[in-house]
């Protein structure tokens, strides 16, 4: 197998990781905009009326930045993902701002099942990108 080949498998695997990246910050973001729909308000809707919103444009940025920006873009997404899922599991436990959120609540579990592939998603993507820029470092 050439060099090229080699790339090319790479360039692919890297590009397949940033599609299911997309899509799960896509999921994400609409599943919190959803909840806008389903009567969510007050301080909670606006929070999930940001959280959908930066979804959705780091969806967008993981397909289309290049270099350092989807260096960037990836390590952001991972961070969101965490950040959202961690807001979540503190609301269920002990509450946020005030906000005690409860199992049985609109597409919880659905969420927690989401944002966790989510973040092991973004991880090994952001381990891709990252060890990407390595390689061509070293070459």
């Amino acid at each position: 197998m050439s060099a090229a080949d080699t790339a090319g498998q790479h360039q692919g695997a890297l590009w397949t990781l940033r599609i299911l990246s997309a899509l799960v910050l896509a999921v994400t973001g609409g599943i919190h905009l959803y909840l806008l729909f389903v009567g969510v308000g007050g301080l909670l809707g606006v929070l999930f009326v940001l959280n959908g919103i930066a979804a959705l444009v780091l969806a967008v940025a993981m397909l289309v930045t290049r270099g350092a920006l989807l260096r960037i873009t990836t390590v952001l997404s991972l961070l969101f993902l965490i950040a959202s899922l961690a807001s979540l599991l503190l609301a269920l436990t002990v509450g946020l701002f005030g906000i005690r959120e409860v199992w049985s609540f609109t597409l919880v579990p659905e969420t927690v099942i989401v944002e966790s592939i989510g973040i092991v998603v973004l991880a090994i993507t952001t381990a891709a990108v990252l060890r990407r820029r390595r390689a061509v470092a070293v070459a």
